[in-house]
């Protein structure tokens, strides 16, 4: 009993530990990919690109080449830890080994490898940006709307997750059904919500696309970030109409059950993934 207890203690530090690490990363992320872009036109910031170097010169200026090819690098060891870990045949070697532990250590490495590309990304700094917007009065009211939009997509993209069961994803309900011995949560959801998320574990292509590609000034390494994962994102996921029916189905169900009075009825839809859930 005791070792079973020890056991349940040390798997939900960790759960935790990679929570307030991922959580941490997320919040990087965020100053990373949205923020520091958007304040160096609120600034005035000068040294985000050089628009009198020509194109020909900046494409064959060595500390451009360099910095690219680090960039690259980055996003490519990011992109195989996503994919490597997602794959089946290794999710499921390091199922047997890890355990209830699986999806954190998926989240932990993800976190790890986003932080080592926020700390080693190199800015291309000699060479001409791909647009700028610096015509007043445009160079101050751009930066704060791509400003109120950022801050718009991220705050959809947090909500989805926590639609998207965002304890589950993160590997803290994997430790805590464990510990209850109620088995892998996503066994207790429908087999339509199950095949969804095996297609598509975060859906928010759309939100990160604005975030990645709307920004007053585009340089060449966020040119490189963003056509790397806009790619990524695009050809990762595996969505299909099966898929689409179910998420449309879910969605009537949603309006239909807030449309009715406070309290609900007696007829009212179920929600297939609850009642699947009470039935077991």
């Amino acid at each position: 009993m005791a070792s079973v207890t020890v056991r349940g203690l040390a798997l939900c530090t960790t759960s935790l530990l990679n929570f307030a690490f991922v959580f941490i990363s997320g919040a990087d992320l965020i100053r990373f990919v949205s923020f520091r872009a958007i304040y160096h036109n609120i600034t005035g910031e000068t040294t985000l690109c050089r628009d009198s170097i020509p194109w020909s010169v900046a494409l064959r200026d060595s500390s451009v080449l360099r910095a690219l090819a680090v960039d690259l690098g980055l996003l490519a060891l990011f992109i195989v830890q996503h994919s490597l870990l997602a794959w089946l045949p290794v999710k499921q070697a390091l199922q047997s080994v890890l355990g209830p532990l699986n999806r954190t250590a998926y989240c932990f490495t993800t976190a790890l490898a986003l932080q080592i590309l926020m700390r080693y990304w190199q800015p291309v700094t000699n060479a001409p940006c791909l647009w700028s917007v610096r015509q007043a009065p445009w160079s101050v009211w751009f930066p704060l709307l791509c400003f109120s939009l950022h801050f718009l997509c991220w705050a959809i993209i947090c909500s989805i997750l926590m639609i998207f069961d965002y304890p589950e994803l993160l590997g803290i309900k994997q430790v805590y059904y464990d510990c209850l011995r109620l088995g892998d949560p996503l066994s207790h959801k429908s087999p339509h919500a199950q095949r969804l998320l095996s297609h598509l574990r975060h859906p928010v292509c759309l939100e990160l696309g604005v975030v990645l590609w709307l920004l007053p000034a585009l340089s060449l390494d966020r040119l490189l970030l963003a056509g790397a994962l806009s790619a990524y994102l695009a050809l990762a996921h595996s969505l299909d109409k099966q898929d689409l029916a179910y998420l449309c189905v879910q969605l009537n169900s949603k309006m239909q059950l807030f449309a009715q009075p406070h309290g609900g009825s007696a007829d009212a839809t179920p929600n297939e993934d609850t009642d699947d859930h009470k039935k077991k």
